[in-house]
C-alpha cells in the first residue's frame, strides 16, 4: 500500500498467450537425483503431451524436503553443463517448446546455499531465477511435527522476481514466500497476471493455510495463482501436505490435486481477469487505499529510479 508518488502500479498488458493449459507436475521425491530428474522429465513430457504449455514443478523436486540433504544435492547454476537438474529442464524445454518454471533445488553459490527457482523459455533459454526470499524457520514444532530451520543452512535471497513471458508478467515465489503478502502486492504492482508457488507445506501448516494463502494472494491482487507440492510420500524427515492447486482472480479454486503422485493440467483464460475489471469498477481498491495512514514501497524500484 503506497503513497499514489510511491505506488507505481504497471498496467496490465495483454501477452501474446491470454488462453493456455498449465501443467502442475505433483511427482514423488527419492533420495536418488538421477531418478528424481528422469521422474520430473518423464511428469513434463506428460503434461505437454496433454497440451499444457506452461509447466510447473514442485519445490525442492530434485531433493528430498530435509535440511541435512540439500549440500549434498546442490548444484552449481554459473554453468548449466554441469548442473543435471537444470540441463534437463534446458533440453526438454527446447525439445517441447515448452515454458518450464522448474519448481526449486539447491543452488551452491560463492560457499552459501539457496532455494532456487529457475525458469526456462521453449526454446530451452535460461530465462531467470528466484533465489526464496523468506526462509521457513519453525520456532516451537506443532504436535508430530518435526524442528525445521532452514536459515541454518539456506541463505534467504534479496530479489523479487518477475518474468515477461508470452504467458505474461508471471511472478515468483518459493513456499514460504506465499505467506508474505507484501510480495504478492508488489508482483501486482509490477503487472503480473500470475503467480506461481513452488511449496512444500507441511502437513500442519498446510491443513491449515495451503489453499487459504493461495486463495488470499489471488483475491487480493486479482490475479491467478499456481502451486506445486511434492507428493505425501516423498522421501525425507519432512511430511508434505501435497495438494497443488490453481486459484483464480476472483479466489476461486479452478482445480486442485490429491496428496498423491500425478500430473494436473488446468485451463487458464486470462479474459477472467478483464472480467474482474468490472469488479475493481465496482469496489476501486486502489483509489481507496489511505496512503495518509499506510504505505507501501517497492524499494527496489524506488532505488532504481533514485
Amino acid at each position: 500500500m503506497a503513497s499514489n508518488s510511491k505506488r507505481t502500479v504497471c498496467p496490465l498488458q495483454i501477452p501474446k498467450i491470454t488462453q493456455f493449459k498449465i501443467g502442475i507436475c505433483q511427482l514423488k521425491v527419492t533420495t536418488e537425483k538421477s531418478a528424481n530428474i528422469l521422474k520430473a522429465r518423464e511428469l513434463i513430457q506428460a503434461a505437454a503431451g496433454k497440451g499444457a504449455s506452461l509447466i510447473l514443478l514442485p519445490e525442492m523436486w530434485n531433493c528430498p524436503c530435509s535440511t541435512d540433504m540439500f549440500a549434498k544435492f546442490a548444484e552449481d547454476f554459473s554453468d548449466i553443463d554441469s548442473a543435471p537438474s537444470l540441463l534437463m529442464l534446458s533440453e526438454v524445454a527446447s525439445s517441447l517448446g515448452v515454458t518450464i518454471i522448474g519448481g526449486s533445488v539447491p543452488e551452491k553459490d560463492a560457499g552459501q546455499l539457496y532455494n532456487t527457482c529457475c525458469l526456462f523459455g521453449p526454446n530451452g533459454e535460461f530465462k531467470a531465477k528466484h533465489r526464496k526470499i523468506h526462509l521457513f524457520d519453525m520456532g516451537k514444532p506443532l504436535l508430530g511435527e518435526v524442528q525445521f530451520k532452514e536459515s541454518d543452512y539456506i541463505s534467504a535471497g534479496k530479489n523479487p522476481t518477475v518474468v515477461d513471458t508470452d504467458f505474461g508478467c508471471i511472478g515468483i515465489g518459493i513456499c514460504h514466500d506465499i505467506r508474505f503478502p507484501e510480495l504478492a502486492m508488489l508482483y501486482s504492482a509490477r503487472g503480473a497476471q500470475l503467480i506461481c508457488y513452488p511449496g512444500a507445506f507441511n502437513m500442519s501448516t498446510g491443513a491449515a493455510l495451503w489453499e487459504l494463502e493461495q486463495r488470499t494472494r489471488a483475491v487480493d491482487n486479482q490475479l491467478y495463482v499456481a502451486s506445486c507440492s511434492p507428493s505425501r510420500d516423498s522421501a525425507g524427515s519432512y511430511a508434505i501436505w501435497g495438494h497443488s492447486t490453481v486459484v483464480g482472480p476472483m479466489g476461486e479454486i479452478i482445480a486442485t490435486t490429491g496428496h498423491d503422485k500425478t500430473v494436473l493440467i488446468v485451463d487458464v483464460d486470462y479474459a477472467a481477469i478483464q472480467r474482474t475489471s468490472s469488479y475493481r469498477e465496482s469496489f476501486p481498491l486502489e483509489s481507496q487505499r489511505r496512503s495518509d495512514i499506510y504505505q507501501f514501497v517497492d524499494v527496489l524500484t524506488e532505488s532504481s529510479n533514485s
